[in-house]
Order: C-alpha cells, then structure tokens, then sequence
C-alpha cells in the first residue's frame, strides 16, 4: 500500500507539472531558485514522480513553481507516507471509491429516470473506442481519470434509467469494454487494485450481457497482470479459463490474444513448454480465416503484436538469439507515435542484448528507454527501465555500461547497487 500512494503522488506531481507546461529539469531549476538551495536536480524531481521519495520540506516550493494549492499538496504528501487514511480529494483519491458501493450493476432503488434509447448506448460505444486509441498515444497517468469517469457515468446511467432488453445487454457490453480499458489504464499507472476492481466489474457486465469473448478478455487482462505482480500461478489458472470461457468459435483475433496471454502465464510461472504451444496456437489462431468477426476491442491484434510477445517469451526465458532479431524487425517498422510501447519493447531487446553478451549495443538500447520514459505516467516504462539496469548491473566494467549507470543509477535500489 505504502508503494501505491507514493506512486497516486507521483502521478499527482506529474500532472501539476505538466499543466504548469515545465519539464523535469525546469521545474528542479525553479524550485533551486526559489529556495535558494542548489540541491535539487532532475533525477530528484524524477523519483518524487516514480513514487521512489516523497518530498516534505519542498512543499511550499513545490506549489509556488507549479502555482498550486500547498494544503493539498501537503494532503496529499502525508497520504502517500501513511500518516493518514484519508485519501485527499481530487486525483489522489482512489479511483475504486468513485463507483458505487455493492453492486454497482443492481439498478438505483426507486428509480425513476427516462427510459433510454439506443442512441445513447452508441455514443457510449464511441467514448469507449475513444479511450482505447488515446491509451496508444498516452499513459496510464495521463488517462486514469477521465476513465474512471467514464466507467462511473456509464454505471450511473445503467442504475438510473430505465432501458428495453436489447439496450441493457447492449449497456452490458460497452460497460464491460470501458471496465477492461479503465482496468489495463489502471494497471499502467501503477493501481493495480483498482484496475482489479474495474476488471471484476466488467466481468460482471459481460456475463450478463452473455458476451463470451469480452468476459474471456476482461478475465485475461485480469490474469496478465496477476503475472507481472506475484501471482503467476494464479495468472495461469485464470487465463486457461479466459481461453476456455471464450470456447473454439470464438473470433480468430481474440483467440489468439488469449492463447498469447495464457503463453505469457506459463512463463512468468517458470514453464517454458506450455508457453511454447500457446505461442504456436496463438499464431494459428491468427491465420484461421474461418468464424465471426473480431470485435472492435480486438483492432490491435496483429502479426506484428504477436512476434513482440513471441519476443517477450523468449527473453523471458534467456533465448536471445530468438528475441534480438524479432525485436529489432519489430521495431524497425512500428509507428512512432506510440512512444510507451516502442520503449518497453526497445527495453525487452535491451536484456536481450545484455544476455547475449553485447553490454555496449544493450546500453544504447537502454538509453532510448530511459530517455522516452522519463516524462511518462507510466508504471510499466518505469519498472521496465529498473529492470534493463538491474540486468546492465553485470557489465559495470563496460565503459558504456558504467556511464550509463553513473547518469541512472538512481533508478536501481542503493541495497542492490552496493550488492554488486
């Protein structure tokens, strides 16, 4: 817990700064003005965003440069060092505390709104694809709270109007889809209990709109992030029932992301040849021309999406042979403006590189990361670019290694740095 609120500070920070349109080294400079002290340097901004450190006596200087309001601030500040339950008002707050208690999925006692059309239900389906195609170009920091937003406006017009069969599974769907994106916004940013939260709930809401595939999905985003969070056993019972829930008929898109997903189970779980064949089944998937259309929530699947978690698994695994030339292929050709994805992936060729005996290329390749990274409200470009430098801790005496460890060393625990 302590962790997640220094990350919900983090991203608080970020977003001041960023509405006050300065960067990490603008706002270090300023607050160095402003107090009068030549102490506090870019890489010191930094870890008060990644959560690393909370900033005390920088407070009142911390408000004057970025024009905002010291007490919250100051709430915020003693939330995230647990010296008070109580979250603050505004971003800081937990985002499980914006939908409603209990059911949120039972309707409103009592009530009386209008009955609503299909209309409103196609607009809310527009809002939904809206945020997935921002989550390519932004973070999770950057999106979590218009998500969350939406997910509580879509419950809230579930619970208090009235509605014909067709438009409540049809409300049942696009509440579903907006759960799963608002839970993988979550889980970015670092709130992983509420991107549970929101995964359950949508859980709920596809099975009650009879939707197999997008309760199969909601449950592996679900099992995606139990792997990367200490719940790799269970990640791989959940996700072998998200495949099993979305059964043999299901569109040839969503069947392969799931046999991708469950393939990325088995290896975080340490079984590398269950992970083998779901690799392969996914790619067979794929290639089936044959059964439904992919749903909209499935535009991203590809080829190329499926040679990076190809690549992802191999280096997992410590086959970089395999991983480096999907990776560099990968990367070669994939759009630019999806900054977050080009450095996570750049970052799985970076350890890729460092296992196959080639410091000086991963270190460059660590650079990029870093660099792309450190404006991001991401959790997961943040803990992949602490990864790259734990693997990168092996090759300290490689000139290029040992720059670029003496610029962000930072980022690595001083326990594990002076255990080497």
């Amino acid at each position: 817990m302590d962790n997640e609120r220094r990350r919900s500070f983090g991203v608080h920070l970020v977003r001041l700064r960023r509405a006050a349109n300065k960067s990490q080294p603008q706002l270090a400079a300023d607050l160095c003005a402003l107090s009068g002290v030549q102490s506090v340097t870019r890489n010191e901004v930094s870890r008060w965003e990644r959560g690393g450190r909370v900033p005390d006596s920088w407070l009142p200087f911390l408000a004057r440069a970025l024009d905002s309001d010291l007490v919250e601030l100051e709430r915020a500040a003693a939330y995230a060092r647990g010296e008070t339950d109580t979250p603050p008002p505004g971003p800081t707050a937990t985002l499980a505390a914006l939908l409603p208690d209990g059911d949120p999925l039972t309707p409103a006692p009592g009530r009386t709104g209008r009955r609503l059309g299909a209309d409103a239900v196609t607009a809310l389906a527009g809002r939904v694809h809206g945020l997935r195609l921002a989550d390519d170009v932004l973070t999770g920091g950057d999106l979590i709270g218009p998500a969350f937003r939406e997910l509580r406006a879509a419950v809230r017009l579930y619970r208090e109007h009235t509605h014909a069969d067709d438009v409540r599974r049809a409300l049942h769907v696009r509440i579903g889809e907006l759960a799963q994106i608002a839970g993988w916004i979550a889980s970015d940013a670092g709130r992983h209990d509420d991107a549970e939260h929101a995964y359950r709930l949508g859980i709920s809401a596809a099975r009650q709109a009879g939707d197999r595939p997008l309760t199969a999905n909601l449950a592996g985003s679900l099992a995606y992030q139990w792997s990367n969070t200490g719940r790799e056993r269970d990640a791989v019972t959940l996700a072998q029932a998200a495949l099993d829930e979305a059964g043999a008929d299901a569109p040839a898109k969503t069947r392969a992301l799931f046999h991708d997903r469950t393939a990325w189970a088995h290896t975080r779980a340490g079984e590398p040849q269950p992970a083998m064949r779901a690799l392969g089944q996914a790619h067979d998937a794929l290639t089936d021309d044959h059964g439904p259309e992919a749903p909209q929530w499935a535009y991203w699947v590809c080829g190329e999406e499926l040679d990076v978690m190809d690549a992802r698994v191999y280096t997992q695994l410590r086959r970089p042979l395999r991983a480096v030339p999907l990776l560099t292929d990968v990367l070669a050709r994939y759009d630019a403006t999806h900054a977050r994805e080009l450095a996570l992936y750049r970052s799985w060729l970076a350890v890729a590189l460092a296992d196959a005996n080639e410091p000086e290329q991963a270190a460059d390749t660590a650079q990029q990361v870093i660099t792309a990274s450190v404006d991001m409200t991401s959790d997961r470009t943040a803990e992949r670019s602490r990864t790259v430098l734990r693997r990168l801790l092996d090759y300290t005496d490689v000139p290029e290694v040992g720059a670029l460890l003496r610029e962000h060393g930072h980022l690595v625990t001083e326990r594990e740095t002076l255990g080497r």
